[in-house]
């Protein structure tokens, strides 16, 4: 997805992905070819979404017909001195991750056309019964050449290609597809007419994911076996077997975070999987927040009365309180051990463990690292553990790593109106096992290094892929047996693909990846040995699994979190750095361009909103100055300063208040939501170059149409329901929920109160030294634009619900050389502004964040409407009256 400074100046003449799979090896080529027809330089984001497990392998760049092509070098610590900063980022271990990977530069020349090309590789999965192959396609605007183009090549031979209408009705009949014996060719081509939302729209209808679904002819023994250039892959996936009976413990978690639309969309999913619980099947559910409930204390069977008494509980589920994951994962295998001890468990059968839950442990253990320990040791490597992570503040990589730990596998769910379809899809996977603790055995005279050779329940649907290395002089010996053992059946793999005849159909078909085999072998190995570095018992053990990591990173060009992706020109004079720098709210270096990636942030009850996003500033050309982070909240924080986001404008417009001890400002005033923010000001303990500087001590919402109350200090967090109240204090963390308003503490950090999916508002606290001679305990307040208030709305923040229009021209020098002065026009008035930074403490509260904006002078005269003294109120719950 394109995203430029100037939208209208910049022209996407192609977007182009070409995507080719051999034996399940997707290569996927990402193309864009732009041209900037404004008159100044343009600054564009290049934005790909990677698919998870997925690896960047090249990164090339081609500028007025100059290439520059990426290199892989050991990630160094030091300075860099390039003139373009490269960013790839992601959430979990692996480089490339579930997020968007976003490679930020400057379009310098006027009218040339600039390309990118981004190749992925990626391995895809058999998921219930077919391969699916998913590509994000999203230009941001009209291509005047649009292409989707996949080849599939399978040596095993096509048994179907299906391609599903993922992109909308608008595109009803344009993908064609032709398939052959073992080739199949997917072509989606919109004209720049039927790429349009409508006839006249200047938007593109081309945003999300084109999807293909194929599956390939088996042998009645499940197994395929193919060997190319030294190297073998073999596929694994019997279906003429009956599902084992499971023994299965659902885990969900219940706390105050989980309210609203996350906990409706669960309890619609489980109340759906417990109907899919076969007769043989052995269940019990388990629902936990800073307490553990069980619905049943042992396993019972999956009888009709039992699924139904079961769904009953589900529903009377009501989420409060914090998150107790240790205590509930150990009561789930106390249940499980115990009946294993007790005779209760057939022996052919599969014991698992699904935890649901969104966020990270805030009552009891809280030390990740131990939880996983105690799990493990639990689990005994008896039983398995999957686990389901719900929105993007859950932890997914402690997830991951538990899961992992535990003969399972993890999922991140994004909580929206498909939360429920997304963990019955989950479920699907895992719910039919047939086959438990399989060991293939190959013989040693004919492979070596061979990867994923030990594997536990196999389910239906799926498929197992072991890769290695062969011996081409005994062949002989692979030939004659290759065999795969499990716990209850022995199945005998006697299907070799004929080498000479893969050797000749691959050189034939100049689509295919001669390399497949080898690559295949290296992205396995890879992926295994990130998945035993993150449950590595020792550091040592850690530290020698990351040179290995290295190595195949170098030797196999993968990008990884200990690889630097170098870009190099087409002179070899400039190096560019492809990386995400330590403190990712800042460039790699003085002189590159920063950039923040878009992230989900992993602290629990903070919402989406209270995330940094990248929003550039206005581009100085005098300066040469490069585009500065900068949020999309309004805020007040500190002595206290007002920071104004305007979205339409992409501009941040700070003022000052400076007041008296005890008066108390009117921040949101609404009287069409019966909402409103005040806060009381508290001096500092003496003046300071004679002035006393005030700040926020005690902040109070009132939510008329509720009749609630909620009153902030340094000390305490109050909620009142007219006679009665509700207390926590900052060393608490917790949540209270009172006519679905949400209080949600972090222990000595924040206070989010979210009103539905409407309104949402964070509290900071800030601690000073008790013996501080000057400075005292406040508070800061941080309001997202998005909130829903009225037209109605005023107040020194709630008057900006209607941004109002902003030019900010003449920019000159200013007294210092990081203070540029410009004039500023709004509302009729002609102010002169100063460039700046103020702090947001949101994500480092000692020293804040540097946030670029233009000062108005004069406690904000001009910029808000009136006088600032206009916003005194009398109470801490008053409403502003206007003149």
């Amino acid at each position: 997805q394109l995203q430029v400074e100037d939208d209208d100046k910049i022209g996407l003449y192609s977007y182009k992905v070409q995507s080719t799979i051999t034996s399940r090896l997707a290569n996927t080529m990402i193309q864009a070819k732009m041209v900037n027809n404004a008159k100044r330089p343009q600054h564009i984001v290049f934005d790909v979404q990677v698919p998870k497990g997925a690896f960047i392998d090249n990164f090339t760049i081609i500028l007025q017909h100059q290439c520059n092509i990426s290199w892989l070098s050991h990630r160094k610590k030091g300075s860099c001195h390039h003139t373009i900063c490269l960013f790839i980022s992601s959430s979990s271990p692996v480089i490339i991750g579930p997020l968007v990977e976003i490679n930020k530069i400057w379009l310098k020349d006027r009218n040339v056309k600039h390309s990118k090309l981004l190749p992925v590789q990626e391995m895809i999965r058999r998921k219930l019964s077919s391969y699916e192959h998913v590509i994000s396609v999203k230009p941001g605007r009209l291509a005047k050449h649009m292409e989707v183009d996949v080849r599939i090549i399978e040596p095993q031979g096509i048994r179907y290609v299906h391609v599903p209408n993922s992109l909308g009705d608008h595109f009803d009949g344009i993908t064609t597809i032709s398939k052959g014996e073992k080739k199949a060719h997917v072509s989606f081509k919109p004209t720049m007419a039927q790429q349009r939302k409508c006839p006249t729209c200047s938007s593109t209808a081309v945003d999300g994911n084109f999807v293909v679904q194929y599956d390939v002819n088996r042998e009645t023994t499940g197994g395929e076996l193919e060997i190319f250039n030294g190297y073998f892959i073999h596929f694994f996936a019997p279906e003429n077997l009956d599902p084992l009976p499971k023994n299965i413990l659902f885990v969900i978690d219940v706390s105050g975070s989980m309210w609203g639309l996350k906990m409706k969309q669960t309890i619609e999913a489980m109340k759906a999987i417990l109907s899919e619980l076969r007769a043989a099947d052995q269940f019990s559910l388990i629902d936990f927040n800073h307490n553990v409930r069980c619905w049943r204390d042992n396993l019972v069977s999956a009888t009709p009365a039992q699924v139904e008494d079961a769904k009953k509980y589900i529903q009377a589920i009501h989420p409060n309180g914090g998150t107790n994951i240790n205590e509930a994962l150990l009561r789930a295998t106390f249940i499980l051990n115990e009946a294993q001890n007790l005779g209760m468990l057939d022996p052919n059968s599969v014991s698992m463990i699904v935890l649901v839950s969104d966020g990270d442990p805030t009552v009891g253990e809280l030390k990740l690292t131990t939880i996983q320990k105690n799990v493990k040791q639990s689990m005994k490597d008896e039983f398995s553990l999957f686990c389901l992570g719900i929105g993007f503040d859950v932890d997914y990589d402690f997830l991951q790593r538990i899961a992992t730990d535990n003969r399972g596998m993890a999922q991140r769910v994004f909580g929206n109106q498909e939360t429920s379809a997304q963990m019955k899809n989950f479920y699907n996977q895992v719910s039919t096992p047939l086959l438990k603790k399989i060991q293939f055995n190959y013989p040693q005279e004919s492979v070596s290094d061979v990867t994923q050779s030990s594997f536990h329940n196999y389910f239906g649907g799926s498929e197992i892929v072991v890769a290695g290395k062969v011996d081409t002089e005994n062949l002989q010996h692979l030939e004659s047996i290759v065999t795969a053992t499990a716990a209850n059946a022995e199945l005998v793999m006697e299907t070799l693909r004929d080498v000479e005849e893969l050797d000749g159909f691959m050189k034939k078909d100049k689509y295919a990846d001669p390399d497949f085999t080898k690559k295949l072998w290296a992205y396995l190995t890879v992926n295994q040995m990130m998945a035993e570095r993150n449950t590595a018992p020792t550091a040592a053990l850690k530290r020698n699994i990351t040179k290995s990591i290295l190595q195949m990173s170098l030797d196999h060009h993968i990008v990884t979190p200990f690889t630097a992706m170098l870009i190099e020109n087409a002179e070899k004079d400039e190096i560019m750095l492809a990386d995400q720098p330590k403190d990712p709210r800042r460039g790699c270096c003085p002189g590159t361009l920063g950039l923040t990636p878009n992230a989900p942030n992993n602290n629990k009850g903070i919402p989406a909103w209270a995330n940094v996003t990248a929003v550039p500033v206005s581009f100085m050309p005098e300066q040469r100055s490069p585009p500065v982070s900068s949020l999309s909240i309004n805020r007040v924080d500190n002595d206290p300063h007002f920071i104004i986001h305007l979205p339409k404008s992409q501009k941040n417009i700070c003022f000052n208040i400076n007041s008296e001890p005890g008066k108390i400002l009117n921040l949101v005033s609404d009287p069409g939501t019966g909402v409103v923010v005040n806060g009381q000001l508290v001096g500092a303990k003496k003046t300071q170059n004679k002035k006393l500087n005030t700040y926020f001590g005690k902040i109070g919402f009132y939510f008329k149409n509720k009749g609630l109350k909620v009153e902030i200090t340094t000390e305490t967090i109050t909620l009142k329901d007219g006679s009665s109240s509700i207390t926590l204090t900052w060393s608490d963390t917790g949540h209270i929920i009172r006519k679905q308003l949400l209080i949600s503490v972090k222990k000595e950090s924040n206070v989010t109160i979210s009103v539905g999916e409407e309104m949402s508002f964070m509290v900071l606290l800030h601690r000073v030294w008790k013996n501080h001679p000057v400075n005292v305990d406040f508070l800061g307040i941080y309001i997202p634009p998005e909130n829903q208030l009225s037209p109605a709305a005023h107040g020194l923040i709630g008057q900006f619900a209607s941004e109002p229009e902003v030019f900010i021209y003449q920019q000159r020098p200013g007294q210092a050389p990081e203070k540029p002065q410009a004039t500023m026009e709004v509302k009729g008035n002609k102010l002169t502004v100063t460039g700046g930074l103020q702090k947001d403490y949101r994500t480092d509260r000692v020293h804040g964040t540097e946030v670029q904006c233009w000062f108005v002078h004069n406690s904000g005269k001009g910029f808000i409407d009136g006088h600032y003294k206009d916003y005194l109120v009398p109470h801490l719950y008053s409403f502003l009256k206007k003149p």
